[in-house]
């Protein structure tokens, strides 16, 4: 990776942390994407004191009036881009409205990296060949699209959201290899494990609560649960697979609902619709 540039979104703790030491301890330049500057100050002194290179650019991802200054800081900073790894993701057990309106899971977890992607597709088109991993759940096996109510206005259910949110993610990506077919820019999408980190505890309910502390000696660390992530950002044996779902670097099956091609096109544009992209 010596010589390459990757951005890393949620990349100040958790699995985009490791996933940003790990691609930097490979030699590349690692963009790192957090809401809290201080922190992303600390995740980018550990890379830099361990002969890394890392940038900050901080960024509310709820925001998608903020992701788009965020791309346009991006493109200012890297005349080249070859991978993007949309990792920043969340998990609230109650109804939250961003401040465009969106419900936040919604949000959070599939606008914000459509939105991104979109904004930085062309400087990743000059750059290919180049890669964007977008880091989805095994989750998105209990999820379905609601047309009728994206946004859980009607009947919101924060497990439900998020099972949304990543069977989103894996339709978005599976579009998005189809819309970039011979371009030289590959899309894929994974499953990092049930992964130690402060996940879903800004809002999370009570039986997860009182069951984390129970699983956790169970779960994958964080530098565990970023390995996919880095082998589809990195590995030569990887270099044009696209539109191909991954868990422990392995290409798995994903859900039946994912390869709903029709499904992915309207979720496509309805998704450019409420970010304002043509």
């Amino acid at each position: 990776m010596t010589g390459k540039t990757v951005l890393v979104t949620g990349g100040t703790g958790g699995i985009g942390g490791a996933t940003a030491a790990g691609l930097a301890g490979h030699g590349a330049r690692v963009g790192l994407v957090g809401r809290d500057r201080q922190r992303a100050d600390a995740t980018a002194g550990r890379i830099r004191d361990a002969g890394g290179e890392a940038d900050v650019f901080t960024a509310d991802m709820s925001s998608l009036r903020q992701v788009r200054v965020l791309a346009e800081e991006v493109l200012t900073a890297y005349p080249s881009l070859d991978v993007l790894v949309n990792n920043v993701g969340g998990y609230w057990a109650t109804r939250h409205a961003t401040e465009e309106g969106f419900e936040r899971t919604f949000a959070v977890n599939h606008l914000a990296p459509f939105l991104l992607t979109n904004l930085l597709l062309e400087r990743l088109r000059g750059s290919a060949p180049a890669r964007i991993v977008t880091v989805s759940s095994g989750a998105q096996a209990m999820g379905r699209i609601d047309f009728a109510d994206l946004m859980g206005a009607e009947d919101y259910n924060g497990q439900r959201a998020y099972n949304q949110s990543k069977l989103a993610n894996v339709m978005f990506s599976y579009e998005l290899a189809r819309r970039l077919e011979g371009t030289g820019v590959t899309a894929t999408v994974l499953h990092p494990g049930v992964v130690r980190t402060n996940f879903g505890r800004e809002d999370s309910m009570g039986w997860m609560r009182l069951m984390l502390p129970l699983v956790r000696p169970f779960m994958k660390s964080p530098e565990a649960g970023a390995r996919t992530s880095i082998h589809l950002a990195s590995a030569p044996e990887v270099e044009g697979a696209t539109g191909l779902y991954y868990a422990n670097a392995t290409p798995k099956r994903s859900s039946q609902a994912s390869y709903d091609a029709t499904a992915a096109a309207r979720l496509w544009d309805l998704s450019a619709e409420l970010v304002g992209l043509p």
